[in-house]
C-alpha cells in the first residue's frame, strides 16, 4: 500500500497510534518522511512499515 503514498497523504503508523495523524512530507524510494501531530517529523522505512492511509 505504501506505493500509493504521495506527499500530502494523511497516514497513521500501525504500531505507534499515540503519534497521531501524520501528513507525508516526502517520499524518495522506500524512505517516507511524515510529520505526525504528536511527535513531529519522522522518517519511515517503507520496506519495514506499511503505513495506513487515512481518507480525509
Amino acid at each position: 500500500m505504501n506505493e500509493l503514498i504521495t506527499p500530502g497523504t494523511y497516514v497513521n503508523h500501525p504500531k505507534k497510534g499515540n503519534w497521531g495523524l501524520g501528513q507525508v512530507q516526502s517520499k524518495i524510494g522506500d524512505i517516507i518522511t511524515v510529520n505526525f501531530e504528536n511527535v513531529g517529523k519522522k522518517t519511515i522505512n517503507g520496506k519495514e512499515i506499511e503505513l495506513e492511509i487515512i481518507k480525509k
